[in-house]
């Protein structure tokens, strides 16, 4: 079984990333999915994709959880029956799921130069960070999966990675740095965690919590 890294963020918190290199039919077996899932899954055109899906119902099975245990909401946010939060992942050969008592979000990415074309459509406030940083593409990677992470735990229509989202500078030493969301005249703070491995990143999101 390919679980790739199982990480303990805190007692109430855990994440697990599987890589994929199982075909979809070995994926496939042992699991039932819902009617929901099931239809999604058969309207799926890349193999990547689908595989990926599948991944993540063996890292759902690994947390104790079967597909039957998962809904989702109109947003498309995914929802756990006995009230645990959850977010899920999938990029190439990686999938990873989050499961805590507290609102969470995560997101893989893989490192690729184009993100270079594309930052002007999510960066923001941290332009001129980015602008002082040598490798940006692993600074705008961490950037744009920090606000995927935000946007998955926030769950709601209509928030602007460019203008709603913001991620404070960070040191790719150090894997931390944090985020707010502005929405509605209100602002949220949240801990950012990021890893990179294989030229992924891998970030997630929780609630700040003074101590």
């Amino acid at each position: 079984m390919p679980l790739y890294k199982t990480i303990t963020v805190d007692d109430s918190t855990n994440i697990l990333i599987w890589k994929i290199e199982e075909s979809f039919e070995t994926l496939s077996e042992g699991i039932k999915l819902t009617d929901h899932c099931q239809n999604r899954v058969d309207n799926m055109k890349s193999d990547m994709h689908r595989r990926g899906f599948m991944s993540v119902r063996h890292l759902l099975a690994v947390f104790g959880y079967k597909d039957h245990d998962l809904y989702y909401d109109d947003f498309g946010k995914p929802h756990l029956k006995d009230g645990n939060q959850i977010s899920i992942t999938h990029s190439y050969e990686y999938a990873a799921v989050i499961i805590s008592d507290k609102l969470v979000g995560i997101d893989i990415e893989k490192q690729r130069e184009k993100i270079l074309r594309i930052a002007h459509k999510f960066v923001d406030s941290e332009q001129d960070f980015v602008n002082q940083q040598e490798d940006k593409t692993r600074v705008l990677t961490v950037i744009w999966g920090a606000k995927e992470s935000l946007y998955k735990l926030y769950g709601t229509a209509g928030l602007s990675f460019e203008q709603n989202i913001h991620i404070m500078p960070f040191d790719l030493n150090m894997p931390f740095t944090a985020g707010s969301i502005h929405h509605n005249e209100a602002i949220s703070h949240y801990d950012i965690t990021f890893l990179e491995f294989d030229g992924f990143t891998c970030v997630y999101a929780l609630p700040y919590v003074l101590v």
